[in-house]
Protein backbone atom coordinates (compact mmCIF):
# COMPACT_ATOMS: atom_id res chain seq x y z
CA UNK A 1 0.00 0.00 0.00
CA UNK A 2 2.95 2.30 0.89
CA UNK A 3 3.44 3.14 -3.13
CA UNK A 4 -0.01 3.87 -3.65
CA UNK A 5 -0.92 6.41 -1.74
CA UNK A 6 -2.81 8.86 -3.59
CA UNK A 7 -4.59 6.35 -5.63
CA UNK A 8 -7.91 6.94 -4.65
CA UNK A 9 -9.59 7.06 -7.94
CA UNK A 10 -10.83 4.12 -9.93
CA UNK A 11 -8.25 4.73 -12.94
CA UNK A 12 -5.57 5.42 -11.25
CA UNK A 13 -6.14 1.86 -9.35
CA UNK A 14 -6.71 0.10 -12.48
CA UNK A 15 -3.08 1.34 -13.71
CA UNK A 16 -1.32 0.11 -10.57
CA UNK A 17 1.42 -1.72 -10.69
CA UNK A 18 0.17 -3.88 -7.55
CA UNK A 19 2.25 -5.38 -5.13
CA UNK A 20 4.57 -7.52 -6.97
CA UNK A 21 7.26 -5.16 -9.42
CA UNK A 22 7.02 -7.03 -12.41
CA UNK A 23 2.99 -7.50 -12.07
CA UNK A 24 0.58 -6.69 -14.75
CA UNK A 25 -1.11 -3.82 -13.48
CA UNK A 26 -4.68 -3.58 -12.93
CA UNK A 27 -6.78 -2.93 -9.55
CA UNK A 28 -9.56 -5.03 -9.21
CA UNK A 29 -7.79 -7.80 -10.97
CA UNK A 30 -7.60 -9.86 -7.99
CA UNK A 31 -10.83 -9.83 -7.32
CA UNK A 32 -11.88 -10.49 -10.89
CA UNK A 33 -9.91 -13.79 -10.88
CA UNK A 34 -11.08 -15.02 -7.54
CA UNK A 35 -15.20 -14.89 -8.42
CA UNK A 36 -14.16 -16.40 -12.00
CA UNK A 37 -11.96 -18.84 -11.25
CA UNK A 38 -11.87 -20.17 -7.64
CA UNK A 39 -14.68 -21.52 -5.25
CA UNK A 40 -15.48 -20.07 -1.45
CA UNK A 41 -13.82 -22.56 -0.19
CA UNK A 42 -10.58 -22.39 -1.39
CA UNK A 43 -11.01 -18.52 -0.61
CA UNK A 44 -10.56 -19.65 2.94
CA UNK A 45 -8.11 -21.78 2.46
CA UNK A 46 -5.27 -19.64 0.47
CA UNK A 47 -6.19 -17.12 3.25
CA UNK A 48 -5.63 -19.62 5.65
CA UNK A 49 -2.36 -20.55 4.42
CA UNK A 50 -1.06 -17.40 3.88
CA UNK A 51 -1.54 -16.84 8.07
CA UNK A 52 -3.48 -13.59 7.14
CA UNK A 53 -4.02 -12.33 10.88
CA UNK A 54 -6.91 -9.62 12.04
CA UNK A 55 -5.17 -6.47 11.84
CA UNK A 56 -7.39 -4.42 14.73
CA UNK A 57 -5.26 -6.09 17.57
CA UNK A 58 -6.27 -9.11 18.23
CA UNK A 59 -4.62 -11.26 15.69
CA UNK A 60 -7.27 -14.03 15.07
CA UNK A 61 -6.65 -15.81 11.72
CA UNK A 62 -8.89 -14.41 9.49
CA UNK A 63 -9.53 -16.93 7.04
CA UNK A 64 -10.08 -19.13 10.20
CA UNK A 65 -13.34 -16.51 11.41
CA UNK A 66 -14.38 -16.66 7.82
CA UNK A 67 -15.17 -20.15 8.34
CA UNK A 68 -17.23 -19.69 11.09
CA UNK A 69 -20.00 -18.98 9.19
CA UNK A 70 -22.55 -21.36 9.20
CA UNK A 71 -22.99 -22.53 5.74
CA UNK A 72 -26.53 -24.01 6.25
CA UNK A 73 -28.16 -20.74 7.67
CA UNK A 74 -30.85 -19.35 5.51
CA UNK A 75 -30.25 -16.36 6.50
CA UNK A 76 -28.23 -13.23 4.76
CA UNK A 77 -24.70 -13.40 5.70
CA UNK A 78 -22.82 -9.82 6.06
CA UNK A 79 -19.69 -8.17 6.23
CA UNK A 80 -18.82 -5.29 8.75
CA UNK A 81 -16.00 -3.56 8.53
CA UNK A 82 -14.72 -1.65 11.24
CA UNK A 83 -13.21 1.79 10.48
CA UNK A 84 -14.26 3.03 13.55
CA UNK A 85 -10.85 4.02 14.37
CA UNK A 86 -10.76 6.08 17.59
CA UNK A 87 -7.83 5.11 19.98
CA UNK A 88 -5.23 7.93 20.88
CA UNK A 89 -2.30 7.53 18.43
CA UNK A 90 -4.24 5.39 15.71
CA UNK A 91 -4.56 6.83 12.39
CA UNK A 92 -3.50 3.87 9.92
CA UNK A 93 -6.76 3.14 8.78
CA UNK A 94 -8.05 6.64 8.15
CA UNK A 95 -5.11 6.74 5.34
CA UNK A 96 -6.12 3.29 4.02
CA UNK A 97 -9.37 5.10 3.09
CA UNK A 98 -8.54 8.02 2.19
CA UNK A 99 -5.50 7.49 0.13
CA UNK A 100 -6.24 3.53 -1.31
CA UNK A 101 -10.58 3.22 -0.70
CA UNK A 102 -10.55 0.89 -3.47
CA UNK A 103 -8.30 -1.60 -2.20
CA UNK A 104 -10.73 -1.71 0.78
CA UNK A 105 -13.66 -2.40 -1.58
CA UNK A 106 -11.59 -4.90 -3.94
CA UNK A 107 -10.81 -6.62 -0.40
CA UNK A 108 -14.48 -6.88 0.66
CA UNK A 109 -15.63 -8.56 -2.38
CA UNK A 110 -13.13 -11.59 -2.09
CA UNK A 111 -13.98 -11.80 1.85
CA UNK A 112 -17.66 -11.40 0.79
CA UNK A 113 -17.27 -14.15 -1.85
CA UNK A 114 -15.18 -16.39 0.53
CA UNK A 115 -17.98 -16.62 3.47
CA UNK A 116 -20.87 -16.32 1.04
CA UNK A 117 -21.70 -12.74 1.61
CA UNK A 118 -23.47 -10.00 -0.78
CA UNK A 119 -23.44 -7.18 1.46
CA UNK A 120 -20.28 -5.29 3.17
CA UNK A 121 -21.00 -2.37 5.06
CA UNK A 122 -18.08 -0.15 6.20
CA UNK A 123 -18.60 1.88 9.57
CA UNK A 124 -16.54 4.69 9.87
CA UNK A 125 -16.04 7.07 12.45
CA UNK A 126 -18.32 10.15 12.37
CA UNK A 127 -15.27 12.67 12.68
CA UNK A 128 -13.33 11.06 9.60
CA UNK A 129 -15.29 13.13 7.34
CA UNK A 130 -12.10 12.67 4.24
CA UNK A 131 -12.64 8.96 4.83
CA UNK A 132 -16.77 8.97 4.38
CA UNK A 133 -16.63 11.52 1.11
CA UNK A 134 -13.47 9.30 -0.71
CA UNK A 135 -15.02 6.06 0.37
CA UNK A 136 -18.43 6.82 -0.64
CA UNK A 137 -16.93 8.55 -4.00
CA UNK A 138 -15.16 5.34 -4.92
CA UNK A 139 -18.28 3.12 -4.51
CA UNK A 140 -20.36 4.88 -6.97
CA UNK A 141 -16.96 4.81 -9.09
CA UNK A 142 -17.34 1.08 -8.14
CA UNK A 143 -20.57 0.47 -9.11
CA UNK A 144 -20.56 2.65 -12.07
CA UNK A 145 -17.85 0.28 -13.32
CA UNK A 146 -19.41 -2.95 -12.39
CA UNK A 147 -17.42 -3.61 -10.03
CA UNK A 148 -20.28 -3.46 -7.30
CA UNK A 149 -23.81 -4.28 -8.52
CA UNK A 150 -25.36 -7.41 -9.44
CA UNK A 151 -23.21 -8.82 -11.51
CA UNK A 152 -19.56 -7.73 -10.69
CA UNK A 153 -17.08 -8.44 -13.12
CA UNK A 154 -19.83 -10.12 -15.47
CA UNK A 155 -20.39 -12.87 -12.28
CA UNK A 156 -23.51 -13.76 -11.23
CA UNK A 157 -23.26 -12.72 -7.82
CA UNK A 158 -24.18 -9.79 -6.54
CA UNK A 159 -22.25 -7.83 -4.72
CA UNK A 160 -23.12 -4.65 -2.44
CA UNK A 161 -20.90 -1.92 -0.55
CA UNK A 162 -22.55 0.72 1.50
CA UNK A 163 -20.58 3.42 4.05
CA UNK A 164 -22.39 3.87 7.73
CA UNK A 165 -21.10 6.89 9.57
CA UNK A 166 -20.90 6.37 13.57
CA UNK A 167 -21.55 9.42 15.71
CA UNK A 168 -18.01 9.42 17.44
CA UNK A 169 -18.70 7.28 20.24
CA UNK A 170 -15.29 5.24 21.24
CA UNK A 171 -16.98 2.25 22.59
CA UNK A 172 -18.74 1.17 18.69
CA UNK A 173 -15.40 0.09 17.93
CA UNK A 174 -16.27 -3.02 20.22
CA UNK A 175 -17.67 -5.54 17.67
CA UNK A 176 -20.94 -5.88 19.08
CA UNK A 177 -21.56 -2.37 20.23
CA UNK A 178 -20.59 -1.39 16.63
CA UNK A 179 -23.00 -3.75 15.26
CA UNK A 180 -25.84 -2.66 17.80
CA UNK A 181 -25.08 1.29 15.94
CA UNK A 182 -25.51 -0.31 12.76
CA UNK A 183 -28.82 -1.63 13.53
CA UNK A 184 -30.07 2.07 14.39
CA UNK A 185 -29.50 1.20 18.65
CA UNK A 186 -27.58 2.56 21.56
CA UNK A 187 -23.96 1.57 20.88
CA UNK A 188 -23.61 -0.78 23.84
CA UNK A 189 -21.99 -3.93 24.17
CA UNK A 190 -23.29 -6.95 24.23
CA UNK A 191 -22.69 -10.74 25.79
CA UNK A 192 -21.24 -13.48 23.74
CA UNK A 193 -22.11 -16.38 22.97
CA UNK A 194 -23.92 -16.05 20.39
CA UNK A 195 -21.07 -14.94 18.14
CA UNK A 196 -21.20 -12.24 15.17
CA UNK A 197 -20.20 -14.92 12.98
CA UNK A 198 -23.25 -17.16 13.70
CA UNK A 199 -25.79 -14.21 14.96
CA UNK A 200 -24.90 -10.68 14.28
CA UNK A 201 -26.56 -7.95 12.11
CA UNK A 202 -30.18 -8.59 12.53
CA UNK A 203 -29.74 -11.79 13.99
CA UNK A 204 -27.50 -13.12 10.99
CA UNK A 205 -24.64 -14.41 10.66
CA UNK A 206 -21.94 -11.30 9.77
CA UNK A 207 -17.80 -11.29 9.77
CA UNK A 208 -16.61 -8.40 11.45
CA UNK A 209 -13.15 -7.27 10.01
CA UNK A 210 -11.07 -3.86 10.41
CA UNK A 211 -10.04 -2.11 7.70
CA UNK A 212 -6.40 -2.96 7.21
CA UNK A 213 -7.30 -6.57 7.49
CA UNK A 214 -10.04 -6.39 4.44
CA UNK A 215 -7.33 -3.91 2.34
CA UNK A 216 -4.51 -6.69 2.74
CA UNK A 217 -6.81 -9.42 1.44
CA UNK A 218 -6.12 -8.46 -2.28
CA UNK A 219 -2.50 -8.81 -1.73
CA UNK A 220 -2.81 -12.35 -1.39
CA UNK A 221 -4.76 -13.35 -4.69
CA UNK A 222 -2.68 -10.92 -6.82
CA UNK A 223 0.79 -11.52 -5.45
CA UNK A 224 0.24 -15.39 -4.05
CA UNK A 225 0.60 -17.11 -0.97
CA UNK A 226 3.91 -17.75 -1.05
CA UNK A 227 4.89 -14.08 -2.16
CA UNK A 228 3.03 -12.64 0.97
CA UNK A 229 4.23 -15.91 3.62
CA UNK A 230 8.29 -15.04 2.50
CA UNK A 231 7.44 -11.65 4.97
CA UNK A 232 7.11 -11.11 8.13
CA UNK A 233 7.90 -14.01 10.98
CA UNK A 234 6.56 -17.53 10.82
CA UNK A 235 3.49 -16.83 13.69
CA UNK A 236 3.42 -13.95 11.92
CA UNK A 237 3.58 -13.35 8.19
CA UNK A 238 2.70 -10.79 5.90
CA UNK A 239 2.82 -7.02 5.80
CA UNK A 240 1.61 -4.25 8.33
CA UNK A 241 0.60 -0.36 8.43
CA UNK A 242 1.62 1.24 11.89
CA UNK A 243 1.45 5.08 12.80
CA UNK A 244 4.19 6.34 14.49
CA UNK A 245 3.78 9.55 16.64
CA UNK A 246 5.25 11.12 19.98
CA UNK A 247 8.18 12.60 20.26
CA UNK A 248 9.70 11.78 17.02
CA UNK A 249 10.62 13.98 14.32
CA UNK A 250 8.81 12.70 11.37
CA UNK A 251 5.44 11.46 12.54
CA UNK A 252 3.54 9.08 10.06
CA UNK A 253 2.85 5.91 8.76
CA UNK A 254 4.13 3.13 6.90
CA UNK A 255 3.58 -0.57 5.89
CA UNK A 256 6.26 -3.06 6.98
CA UNK A 257 7.22 -6.36 7.53
CA UNK A 258 5.78 -7.87 10.85
CA UNK A 259 8.91 -8.50 12.95
CA UNK A 260 10.71 -5.10 12.22
CA UNK A 261 12.64 -4.03 15.38
CA UNK A 262 10.65 -1.32 17.52
CA UNK A 263 13.93 1.08 17.12
CA UNK A 264 13.79 0.87 13.31
CA UNK A 265 10.30 2.14 12.94
CA UNK A 266 11.37 5.21 15.50
CA UNK A 267 14.95 6.02 14.57
CA UNK A 268 14.93 4.98 10.67
CA UNK A 269 11.31 5.99 9.70
CA UNK A 270 10.41 8.32 12.14
CA UNK A 271 13.57 10.38 12.14
CA UNK A 272 14.33 9.26 15.60
CA UNK A 273 13.71 11.50 18.81
CA UNK A 274 13.91 15.15 18.83
CA UNK A 275 16.98 16.79 18.98
CA UNK A 276 18.77 16.34 22.29
CA UNK A 277 15.95 13.85 24.07
CA UNK A 278 16.44 10.35 24.29
CA UNK A 279 13.78 7.96 24.43
CA UNK A 280 12.18 7.01 27.77
CA UNK A 281 8.79 4.89 26.92
CA UNK A 282 7.05 3.24 24.22
CA UNK A 283 3.46 2.70 24.09
CA UNK A 284 4.04 -0.02 21.14
CA UNK A 285 -0.26 -0.41 19.96
CA UNK A 286 -1.98 2.19 21.27
CA UNK A 287 -3.23 3.59 24.24
CA UNK A 288 -4.96 0.54 25.32
CA UNK A 289 -1.07 -1.22 25.50
CA UNK A 290 1.04 -1.36 28.36
CA UNK A 291 4.04 0.94 28.29
CA UNK A 292 7.51 -0.66 27.62
CA UNK A 293 10.71 0.90 28.79
CA UNK A 294 13.09 2.45 26.74
CA UNK A 295 15.54 -0.84 27.12
CA UNK A 296 12.70 -2.59 25.03
CA UNK A 297 13.01 -0.59 22.17
CA UNK A 298 14.88 -3.66 19.89
CA UNK A 299 11.60 -5.63 20.39
CA UNK A 300 10.64 -7.04 16.80
CA UNK A 301 7.14 -5.64 15.84
CA UNK A 302 5.02 -8.56 16.02
CA UNK A 303 2.12 -10.21 17.85
CA UNK A 304 4.45 -12.80 19.72
CA UNK A 305 8.05 -10.77 20.44
CA UNK A 306 5.58 -7.49 22.04
CA UNK A 307 3.33 -10.35 24.29
CA UNK A 308 6.68 -11.69 25.31
CA UNK A 309 8.19 -8.32 26.06
CA UNK A 310 5.38 -7.67 28.21
CA UNK A 311 2.71 -5.64 26.09
CA UNK A 312 0.92 -6.04 22.90
CA UNK A 313 0.41 -4.73 19.34
CA UNK A 314 -2.54 -3.63 19.81
CA UNK A 315 -4.18 -1.05 17.19
CA UNK A 316 -0.37 -0.61 15.96
CA UNK A 317 0.02 2.82 17.30
CA UNK A 318 3.29 3.34 18.27
CA UNK A 319 3.85 5.92 20.54
CA UNK A 320 7.54 7.13 21.58
CA UNK A 321 7.81 9.20 24.60
CA UNK A 322 11.18 10.92 25.48
CA UNK A 323 12.73 11.88 28.80
CA UNK A 324 10.74 15.27 29.33
CA UNK A 325 7.35 13.46 29.48
CA UNK A 326 5.64 12.98 32.53
CA UNK A 327 4.31 9.18 32.63
CA UNK A 328 1.88 10.37 35.03
CA UNK A 329 0.11 13.24 33.07
CA UNK A 330 0.41 10.14 30.48
CA UNK A 331 -1.32 8.11 32.48
CA UNK A 332 -4.04 10.96 33.54
CA UNK A 333 -4.88 11.89 29.87
CA UNK A 334 -5.37 8.37 29.10
CA UNK A 335 -8.14 7.94 32.34
CA UNK A 336 -9.38 10.76 30.91
CA UNK A 337 -10.10 9.39 27.73
CA UNK A 338 -11.39 5.93 28.48
CA UNK A 339 -13.54 8.09 31.38
CA UNK A 340 -14.85 9.98 28.96
CA UNK A 341 -16.01 6.93 26.43
CA UNK A 342 -16.77 4.38 28.73
CA UNK A 343 -20.30 3.69 27.92
CA UNK A 344 -21.51 3.12 31.62
CA UNK A 345 -22.92 -0.01 31.26
CA UNK A 346 -20.55 -1.85 33.73
CA UNK A 347 -19.67 -0.88 37.33
CA UNK A 348 -15.97 -2.06 37.06
CA UNK A 349 -15.70 0.11 33.96
CA UNK A 350 -17.33 2.84 35.08
CA UNK A 351 -16.41 3.66 38.30
CA UNK A 352 -13.05 2.38 37.78
CA UNK A 353 -12.26 4.62 34.88
CA UNK A 354 -13.35 7.75 36.95
CA UNK A 355 -10.99 6.69 40.29
CA UNK A 356 -8.33 6.20 37.89
CA UNK A 357 -8.40 9.87 36.77
CA UNK A 358 -9.56 10.89 40.26
CA UNK A 359 -6.36 9.21 41.86
CA UNK A 360 -3.95 11.03 38.69
CA UNK A 361 -5.52 14.39 39.16
CA UNK A 362 -4.82 14.28 42.41
CA UNK A 363 -1.52 13.22 42.52
CA UNK A 364 -0.57 15.67 40.19
CA UNK A 365 -2.30 18.76 41.93
CA UNK A 366 0.16 17.87 44.99
CA UNK A 367 -2.33 15.65 47.07
CA UNK A 368 -1.09 11.94 46.51
CA UNK A 369 0.14 9.77 49.80
CA UNK A 370 1.78 6.90 50.11
CA UNK A 371 -0.79 4.13 49.38
CA UNK A 372 -2.08 5.76 46.34
CA UNK A 373 0.01 3.21 44.33
CA UNK A 374 -1.78 0.12 46.29
CA UNK A 375 -4.85 1.83 45.72
CA UNK A 376 -4.44 2.49 41.83
CA UNK A 377 -3.23 -1.37 41.71
CA UNK A 378 -6.46 -2.46 43.68
CA UNK A 379 -8.33 -0.91 41.42
CA UNK A 380 -6.76 -2.28 38.25
CA UNK A 381 -7.75 -5.79 39.58
CA UNK A 382 -10.79 -4.96 39.68
CA UNK A 383 -11.45 -3.62 36.22
CA UNK A 384 -8.95 -6.35 34.57
CA UNK A 385 -11.00 -9.11 33.43
CA UNK A 386 -14.52 -8.20 34.84
CA UNK A 387 -15.50 -5.59 32.63
CA UNK A 388 -18.45 -6.71 30.24
CA UNK A 389 -16.02 -5.34 27.32
CA UNK A 390 -12.48 -5.12 26.13
CA UNK A 391 -12.80 -1.48 27.10
CA UNK A 392 -11.81 -1.92 30.80
CA UNK A 393 -8.85 -3.73 30.10
CA UNK A 394 -7.81 -1.34 27.81
CA UNK A 395 -7.91 1.22 30.31
CA UNK A 396 -6.27 -0.44 33.41
CA UNK A 397 -3.16 -1.76 31.51
CA UNK A 398 -1.53 1.30 30.54
CA UNK A 399 -1.82 2.29 34.27
CA UNK A 400 -1.26 -1.46 35.60
CA UNK A 401 2.20 -0.92 33.37
CA UNK A 402 3.28 2.46 34.21
CA UNK A 403 2.59 1.36 38.16
CA UNK A 404 5.02 -1.38 37.99
CA UNK A 405 7.80 0.14 35.44
CA UNK A 406 7.45 3.70 36.26
CA UNK A 407 6.83 3.59 40.20
CA UNK A 408 9.91 6.32 40.53
CA UNK A 409 7.60 8.55 38.54
CA UNK A 410 4.53 8.28 40.90
CA UNK A 411 7.05 8.21 44.11
CA UNK A 412 8.41 11.64 43.01
CA UNK A 413 5.08 13.55 42.93
CA UNK A 414 4.02 11.86 46.35
CA UNK A 415 7.15 12.66 48.17
CA UNK A 416 7.19 16.44 47.18
CA UNK A 417 3.07 16.13 48.52
CA UNK A 418 4.27 14.49 51.89
CA UNK A 419 6.93 17.03 51.75
CA UNK A 420 4.74 20.02 51.41
CA UNK A 421 2.52 18.88 53.95
CA UNK A 422 5.34 18.13 56.72
CA UNK A 423 6.09 21.83 55.91
CA UNK A 424 3.14 22.80 56.36
CA UNK A 425 1.89 21.40 59.10
CA UNK A 426 5.59 22.33 61.71
CA UNK A 427 4.03 26.04 61.65
CA UNK A 428 0.81 24.86 62.93
CA UNK A 429 2.50 22.61 65.53
CA UNK A 430 4.78 25.50 66.25
CA UNK A 431 1.40 27.80 67.46
CA UNK A 432 0.41 24.96 68.92
CA UNK A 433 3.20 24.47 71.32
CA UNK A 434 3.40 28.14 72.43
CA UNK A 435 -0.40 28.09 73.11
CA UNK A 436 0.76 25.13 75.58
Amino acid sequence: MDNERGIRHLDAYRSTARYVPEGEPGGYRAAEHVLKNLKPGEVIEQAKAAGLRGKGGAGFPAGLKWSFVPQDSPKPKYLAINGDEGEPGTFKDRFIMEDCPHRLIEGAIIACYAFGGHMAYCYIRGEFYDSIRLLNKAVEEAYAAGVLGDKPFGVDYPMHFQVHTGAGAYICGEETSMLSSLMGERGHPRMKPPFPAVEGLWRSPTIINNVETIATVPAIFDAGVDWFTARGTEKSPGIKVVSVSGCVRNPGWWEIEYGTPMNVLIDELAGGMKPGRRLKAIVPGGSSCPLLRADKAATPYDYESLMEAGSMLGSAALIALDDTVNIVEVMKNFSHFYAHESCGKCTPCREGTRWMLQIHQRILSGGGNKDDLKLLKDIVAGIEAKSFCPLGDAAAWPVKSAVERFPEEYEEFIEKSQLRIAVEAEPAAEVEQANV
